[in-house]
């Protein structure tokens, strides 16, 4: 029976509503560096577009591919929290290096860094979130967390833009600041978070940690990851949606305002996108999220004034609403409760890849033949991943495999 929307929020478990704390917290201190990150490279320390290219794909990539190693860890010892604390506090630990680097190689190490302790943290939280959850409000939770954690995204940009005015521009000072909350994260998460005690039987817990555990997961799992891959190479790092923007004359001081925008349109919508895919199922939802990237990319490649980028940053933003939350749920949905922490790890290391391949090209494209290539195949492999979520909306067996 569906949970009327005014009581979701209610039965949303306080687990998950610190866990989505600790999420914001840690997104001021990431974006508050972030945000600045791609400006500071190629204006300050002389880095291409392609280096760009680079930096962020290996740092996204190699937080997504250590989650394959912790979530599967964390089905092993059977807790969840401490590899997420883990995570949380090597990020924290990390994050000093940004003020301190000069050159990129230092930039490169501590996205390096800071990018393990993203992968360390990722599978074993969802995993956390999904144990925690109630089966009736799984979006709402994720759509909780992703909000909370979106609204940290759109803070640190602010705090940035703030910041950079009160320092004439002084970026290592803005990177020192952003320390402050990172250390707050990690405190949160190690003293307010409790775990639950989760029944594990001899079976279960003979056959963790091997190769043949994969061989469990269904069909509609796998679906699941292959189009959430195809999806990833059409949404490359966001380096590209601030270098776009300044690539239409927004100045230098407030180009955070890009992140800004797409992420209050992400928090805005995450939540009720959950809420309506406990209600009425997650593939529609998912499916009208995956067109406004469509949307998006054709706004960013033709766009010839800072508005219409501004436009189609708030479409993206509107997609990643829409997607990413309910894409996590989905993984909860058709992964076996004993292998969550599994299933996590392989969704994002299949996303990491993708991630790697989709940052390079943008930026091999973007050095080559300009921006509007760069976007226009975006809303190329997008359309693909389209394709594909609608043929699966048609199958039946996939509707009844993830509880539609």
């Amino acid at each position: 029976m569906a949970v009327p929307p005014a009581k979701q929020a209610t039965r949303i478990p306080a687990g998950v509503w610190v866990l989505g704390f600790v999420s914001l917290l840690m997104d001021i201190s990431s974006e508050m560096i972030h945000a600045l990150l791609p400006v500071y490279l190629v204006t300050v320390l002389g880095a291409s577009m392609l280096a760009v290219g680079f930096i962020e794909g290996i740092a996204e990539a190699t937080a997504m591919i250590v989650k394959i190693f912790s979530g599967a860890l964390s089905d092993w010892l059977g807790k969840r929290k401490l590899l997420a604390a883990i995570g949380y506090g090597l990020a924290a630990f990390t994050k000093p290096i940004f003020p301190l680097a000069t050159g990129i190689g230092w930039i490169v190490t501590a996205r390096f860094i800071d990018r393990i302790g993203k992968g360390i943290r990722g599978a074993p939280r969802d995993a956390l979130i999904a144990d925690l959850s109630p089966p009736e409000v799984r979006g709402a939770s994720f759509g909780l967390r992703q909000s909370l954690d979106t609204v940290g995204a759109f803070i640190g940009p602010l705090a940035a833009i703030g910041l950079m005015e009160l320092t004439a521009n002084n970026f290592p000072a803005v990177f020192w600041i952003a320390v402050v909350p990172a250390f707050l994260s990690f405190g949160l998460i190690w003293l307010a978070v409790k775990e639950p005690v989760r029944e594990r039987t001899g079976e279960e817990a003979a056959q963790r940690l091997r190769l043949s555990d994969v061989a469990g997961l269904p069909a509609a799992f796998w679906a699941v990851v292959a189009l959430s891959a195809v999806l990833t190479l059409a949404r490359f790092s966001e380096a590209f949606l601030i270098l776009r923007a300044q690539n239409a004359g927004m100045p230098v001081a407030l180009v955070p305002i890009v992140l800004v925008v797409m992420n209050v349109v992400y928090a805005l919508t995450s939540y009720p996108a959950g809420v309506l895919s406990d209600r009425f199922g997650r593939n529609g939802v998912v499916i009208i999220g995956v067109m406004f990237l469509i949307a998006a990319d054709l706004a960013l490649a033709f766009a010839d004034n800072i508005p219409i980028v501004l436009v189609g940053i708030a479409l993206w933003g509107l997609h990643m609403g829409l997607t990413q939350g309910l894409l996590a749920a989905l993984v909860a949905d058709t992964a076996p409760a004993h292998l969550r922490g599994t299933a996590f790890g392989l969704f994002n290391f299949a996303s990491g890849l993708a991630m790697l391949i989709a940052s390079v090209l943008a930026g091999a494209l973007w050095d080559h033949y300009g921006s509007v290539a760069t976007f226009l195949a975006g809303a190329g492999f997008t359309a693909a991943s389209l394709a594909g979520f609608l043929w699966l909306l048609r199958l039946r067996r996939y509707g009844s495999a993830i509880g539609e």
